[in-house]
């Protein structure tokens, strides 16, 4: 029999409903592959087993008595350490935050206790959430379940692993250049990236977004549904959306919809043989199911990302300058040696690199004018060593993997992860699909057209 903790939600919650299965048994499964796993991973920040306990035996009796709480009951879950939770601290990743116990829950927080999900903990995340890497002055080193000695990605660094060992079916994580999808990728699990509004987010910022890591793109909409709900705490948030989530799960129709197959991402590092030829795979197999598959040309220039780097050391720098001294030294010292020389660009600089955000947006949106969607790798290598931040260690040129991921974080588009192969390592490769914006649950269906008809998965990780 598979084991609770490797059940998709929807599989629980159909348990759940036949009575075949109980919160109490899925909750002390999961706890039990937490203890397994997390000396090993060093996914999560905090756990709440008792809590976790208690909420699955009220769960489990309301089940008895057939009157489910809310649409996620029952079901175990994670949410990064970034989305506060009432009374927790929020480190941000880093030794250099006060730790602070949150006043209140964020929107995300409340909407999945209002659908009586049960979260058995929060997951690390490296310093700010400023590197692609499970490295964090605070949380110490998490680890990539495929492979121990490989990078997890990040910044959803503990979210990804999580997913991949079975910490429960749904691990909300944030993605402002591709936080998301790249542990995704790399975990070889499913991370989507809704369009930009559509998840509050507290604070709100330009590109950022909330959404879910999990094993299946049906779990994905089921998580995407919960959170996906207005909040006046984000002036930026969408409206009110008339979205049928519950379709989202069904295969699309791939019969004439147009793809546009992005093979380079036109800045940054090229792309390993192993990955084009994973996510060309995955171009055939749209081609098999229907669609019109065309190559198309990159969004993304050398002028974007450099901008886009200027941009962001400034509003970091602008931050640790501010830190007393004591605090300031306990950042990693990669970020230090990355904000170096920022407070010698000119105002002139900064906002070309603000501008550049914009373009971005714009050249994402334009490559979006003659297709439906585009497919690209999620990311350009496969990854990297665990004790490194970025590939090749190089801190003023932090950034060159993103270039897949980050021009639909500037243009707000939905974009999806999911594993389309193994590198010789044992570590995923990621093909990223994206949709227009608010095509939401189109995109979704595109995944789930994917996930049904690609070759049979690898087995998940086991703890050592």
């Amino acid at each position: 029999m598979t084991d609770p903790a490797d059940l998709p939600a929807t599989a629980l919650l159909a348990g759940y409903r036949d009575r075949t299965l109980t919160p109490v048994e899925v909750i002390d499964a999961v706890l039990t592959r937490i203890e397994q796993w997390e000396p090993h991973l060093n996914a999560l920040y905090t756990r709440y087993a008792e809590q976790a306990r208690a909420e699955a035996a009220a769960s489990t009796e309301r089940w008895r008595r057939g009157e489910p709480a809310g649409a996620l009951d029952g079901v175990p879950l994670t949410v990064k350490e970034n989305i506060a939770t009432a009374g927790c601290p929020t480190p941000l990743g880093t030794a250099a935050t006060e730790l602070t116990p949150a006043v209140a829950n964020s929107p995300t927080a409340d909407r999945i206790r209002e659908a009586a999900g049960i979260v058995v903990g929060k997951t690390t995340m490296p310093d700010y959430g400023m590197s692609s890497s499970g490295l964090s002055s605070f949380h110490g080193i998490t680890r990539n379940p495929w492979n121990l000695a490989r990078n997890p990605g990040g910044s959803s660094s503990g979210a990804g692993a999580a997913t991949a060992a079975g910490y429960g079916p749904i691990h909300y994580g944030t993605d402002i250049g591709g936080s998301i999808r790249l542990p995704a990728a790399w975990c070889g699990v499913v991370g989507f990236k809704p369009s930009f509004g559509r998840i509050p987010v507290v604070p709100p910022y330009l590109g950022r977004t909330i959404g879910p890591l999990t094993r299946t793109v049906a779990d994905a909409a089921l998580a995407t549904s919960v959170a996906a709900v207005p909040d006046r705490r984000d002036h930026t948030a969408a409206p009110e959306l008339r979205t049928e989530w519950a379709a989202a799960a069904r295969p699309l129709e791939l019969s004439g919809v147009r793809i546009g197959l992005m093979t380079e991402a036109g800045t940054g590092w090229p792309v390993e043989p192993v990955v084009s030829a994973a996510v060309g795979n995955v171009a055939e197999l749209l081609e098999s199911l229907g669609a019109q598959v065309d190559k198309v040309e990159p969004i993304m220039t050398d002028e974007m990302l450099s901008g886009l780097n200027d941009f962001w050391r400034v509003r970091f720098w602008s931050e640790v300058r501010a830190l007393p001294a004591a605090r300031s030294e306990k950042i990693l010292p990669y970020i230090h040696d990355w904000i170096a020389g920022a407070e010698t660009l000119t105002g002139a600089e900064v906002f070309d690199g603000y501008s550049q955000f914009d373009a971005m947006s714009i050249a994402a949106d334009r490559r979006l004018d003659t297709v439906d969607f585009l497919v690209s790798p999620t990311s350009p290598v496969t990854a990297w060593p665990v004790e490194q931040t970025a590939p090749d260690g190089d801190p003023t040129l932090p950034f060159r993997h993103i270039g897949f991921t980050v021009p639909f974080n500037a243009g707000g588009h939905p974009a999806i992860s999911m594993n389309c192969g193994h590198a010789a390592d044992g570590t995923a490769i990621g093909v990223q699909l994206v949709g227009r914006r608010f095509d939401d649950v189109r995109l979704l269906q595109l995944a789930a057209a994917v996930e049904q008809a690609r070759p049979a998965q690898a087995p998940w990780p086991v703890a050592p």
